[in-house]
């Protein structure tokens, strides 16, 4: 799998890329993750990517040369299966998104910046718009680096126990049921019986009726 980041501030994102499970599922061969700066593919001698709206709106609007410049540069080179725009306005980011998203081969990130970008660009060169939450980020670096890091950990190979990937939180619908680590008994706040009792149905069906209760209780519209 290949990964594209195209943003106006790729410093953020080196030191985060180059970490934990990113860096084990690169040096594993099992995904590239290339970032851009966009400013390398401004015609305008101050490297500039913005411009202000017609229309006499606030704010500044990224503009469209730059941005269609990098992304016909990369699509000269290989397909991509998905040039995503992160956007407050996109489709919510869900485990179910990122399943999807670990299943392709080439996918290209367009960080957003200053108010947004040219209405065209979304128009003409974005496959999908994905939101991290209902909230304005400064840029599209933080939900950039989100979506990296949830669809990485699901390639096989990138974590050494693919279980737990495929237990975590979501990927039924559900929140997971608690977790207890040693000792069993800390300062008398003991772990529940059923999990020392190595007795497999019993402490799965405790699972599963502990994740049903936290859901009905912390997240209800999951089960919607």
């Amino acid at each position: 799998m290949r990964i594209d980041i195209i943003s106006v501030l790729p410093t953020m994102l080196e030191g985060f890329m180059n970490e934990s499970i990113l860096a084990r599922a690169q040096d594993k061969g099992l995904v590239e993750i290339h970032l851009h700066n966009l400013r390398d593919y401004s015609t305008d001698k101050w490297r500039r990517v913005d411009d202000y709206p017609y229309g006499g709106f606030a704010g500044m609007v990224m503009q469209c040369e730059p941005i269609d410049r990098c992304i016909s540069s990369l699509k000269a080179e290989r397909e991509y299966d998905e040039v995503i725009f992160t956007s407050p306005d996109g489709e919510q980011f869900n485990q179910h998104t990122a399943n999807d998203l670990s299943l392709k081969g080439n996918i290209i990130i367009l960080c957003g910046h200053y108010k947004g970008v040219d209405q065209r660009v979304r128009d003409h060169l974005i496959t999908r718009e994905i939101s991290v939450g209902d909230y304005v980020l400064t840029g599209g670096e933080l939900p950039a680096a989100i979506i990296t890091d949830a669809v990485v950990r699901l390639l096989p190979g990138a974590i050494s126990d693919e279980q737990s990937a495929l237990s975590d939180c979501f990927q039924d619908d559900m929140l997971a049921a608690p977790i207890y680590t040693r000792p069993a008994d800390y300062k008398g706040w003991k772990v529940p019986e059923i999990l020392l009792s190595g007795h497999e149905a019993k402490i799965k069906a405790w699972e599963m009726e502990q994740a049903m209760e936290r859901t009905k209780r912390l997240r209800p519209d999951l089960l919607k």
